[in-house]
């Protein structure tokens, strides 16, 4: 046993490690988001235990859907501590996927600050809203590391698109970023709170109506969705079919997918079963929209026996691929 935790770590293992931590960061926003749809978010009083006098919640359905989330926690915290072990016995070890690693730690020990002050605070909708921002700052980083971990560590890399298609794509994050943001707008002004409904004396709202934040999510969705396609079309035009054409199309159809499930929801009510769909979407889009731009980057093809070590940066030795350099065929 001992002969096994001391084998290095392959490139390959190492990546799925990454994705397993990706996997669960997005889990853990679901369970998350089951919580508030479910009136659950104070059915453990205390944290980290249930309650005050007992870790495990009772056999009752608030309690114990707070408390699988709290365990869903309890998997993710262990898959990034994985990562970071992973990242260091991994042969040969590369300092951008250790030091990212180790940012998935510093998002899960924000996340667990975030999540004691939103339980000691009764769901103070502001701190429910960071919640949701961490965990996206969270998943972000887990994909750049299971993207990182999926490169040749023989070649660095280097933009695979025109100066200006590369900014579009800093423009896209950008618009999804807002689109996130205001979509916690809604969520803190609509009618899940995650309160208990019939415990609604400390339910507290954002100061803002969910029509009015509704409306201001749409726009910013709108506009989300012509950069979306206009980024589409310039790879579309100029780059052959491959992994950037493939991320791009991923994109747009889940866009599109999430644009008509949240027109959906905000027409019926906004169904708790809806939201959590739009919670996952919210997530996948977000994935989506990163690897877009992770993908605009391409390593470069190095002559044969001369292959430089991972820095990051261009070597002068490496020849870049004809068909990755914008305007060549």
């Amino acid at each position: 046993m001992l002969d096994r935790l001391r084998r290095p770590v392959t490139p390959a293992a190492y990546r799925r490690i990454a994705w397993v931590a990706l996997a669960l960061l997005v889990l853990i926003v679901v369970t998350g988001a089951a919580v508030r749809l479910t009136g659950s978010g104070l059915g453990c009083t205390d944290w980290p235990n249930c309650t005050d006098e007992q870790f495990v919640a009772p056999m009752e359905l608030h309690p114990m859907v707070e408390f699988v989330n709290r365990l869903v926690t309890g998997l993710v915290s262990a898959a990034v501590a994985l990562a970071v072990l992973g990242s260091l016995r991994r042969a040969p070890r590369r300092r951008d996927l250790t030091w990212l690693s180790l940012g998935l730690v510093g998002g899960v020990v924000a996340q667990i600050l975030v999540g004691r002050i939103v339980v000691v605070s009764h769901l103070n909708p502001w701190w429910v809203q960071t919640h949701m921002v961490v965990s996206m700052v969270l998943i972000a980083d887990a994909i750049v590391l299971a993207h990182r971990a999926g490169l040749p560590d023989d070649r660095p890399v280097r933009p695979g698109v025109t100066p200006a298609l590369l900014r579009w794509g800093w423009v896209l994050v950008g618009a999804a970023t807002v689109v996130v943001l205001t979509g916690t707008l809604v969520t803190g002004s609509g009618p899940h709170s995650g309160h208990n409904e019939d415990d609604v004396t400390q339910i507290r709202r954002l100061p803002i109506a969910v029509h009015d934040a509704a409306r201001i999510h749409g726009i910013a969705m709108i506009a989300f969705l012509a950069v979306t396609v206009w980024v589409l079309v310039q790879v579309r035009r100029h780059h052959a079919k491959g992994p950037l054409r493939t991320a791009t199309d991923l994109l747009l159809t889940l866009l599109v997918l999430q644009a008509t499930l949240g027109y959906a929801q905000y027409f019926t009510g906004v169904p708790p079963l809806l939201v959590g769909l739009h919670v996952l979407g919210a997530c996948l889009v977000w994935c989506a929209t990163l690897a877009v731009l992770l993908r605009m980057r391409s390593p470069l093809e190095s002559v044969a026996g001369t292959g430089p070590s991972w820095s990051g940066e261009p070597d002068a030795r490496a020849v870049p691929r004809g068909d990755l350099v914008p305007g060549r065929r």
